[in-house]
């Protein structure tokens, strides 16, 4: 199976093999000058090094359908890696070092919402560092983790099958490990919260029948 033939399944991701068919698919030839380009991830989701996202490669992202970009940079390279097509693709610039004692895990709610919200509606992410190797590759890691249910060694060996050079720093590595209790345990307020929304519709639903027969009874 071809990355490109995998989409969203509309079936209950409890019940959904797609976490299976994203592991199972078939691995990208690697050669080192692709090092410089952007590969596909995920159905909805690119990444690669800055100059990706460079205005002599405008008209590749136009060409890919990019709609949304993730521009991971720190404070000494905001002069070279910083949004280039503001008026062109919605974008997320998120500051960090990669420094292993950087607090990276922080910024992976707001980079997973930005994802979820591009993909979801049909649009196509970029996300790219400087190298789009270490920073870029984590938060890319955490998003796969997140949207398909995976450990952080899955989505790592996902994420590294089609880009090969990604290698994200050891601080990092032990984040993306301590983020897995975390992603599920929010996964699991959230599906209780949507099972308490549709317990309390169905009881709304019942009440405002009940009352509606009782209205009923009193005018006849």
């Amino acid at each position: 199976m071809l990355i490109s033939e995998l989409s969203p399944s509309s079936d209950d991701p409890k019940t959904s093999n797609q976490p299976k068919a994203i592991l199972s698919a078939e691995k990208t030839e690697w050669t080192y000058k692709q090092r410089r380009d952007m590969q596909l991830i995920v159905p909805g989701l690119y990444l690669g090094p800055l100059q990706a996202a460079i205005k002599a490669n405008f008209e590749n992202l136009l060409q890919h359908k990019i709609s949304h970009i993730v521009c991971v940079r720190e404070d000494k390279e905001k002069r070279f890696v910083r949004p280039n097509f503001p008026q062109n693709f919605k974008y997320l610039t998120v500051e960090v070092e990669d420094k292993p004692y950087e607090n990276i895990m922080s910024h992976f709610a707001v980079v997973n919402s930005f994802l979820n919200d591009a993909i979801d509606n049909g649009g196509v992410a970029l996300v790219h560092g400087n190298a789009g190797i270490s920073r870029s590759a984590t938060l890319v890691i955490a998003y796969v983790m997140q949207k398909f249910e995976l450990t952080s060694h899955d989505a790592f060996i996902c994420v590294r099958d089609r880009r090969f050079c990604i290698n994200p720093n050891v601080g990092f590595r032990h984040q993306l490990k301590e983020y897995e209790p975390i992603y599920l345990a929010e996964r699991d307020i959230q599906d209780r919260c949507s099972s308490q929304s549709e317990d309390c519709g169905v009881k709304r639903k019942i009440n405002e029948d009940e009352t509606g027969m009782e209205c009923n009874n009193n005018m006849t």
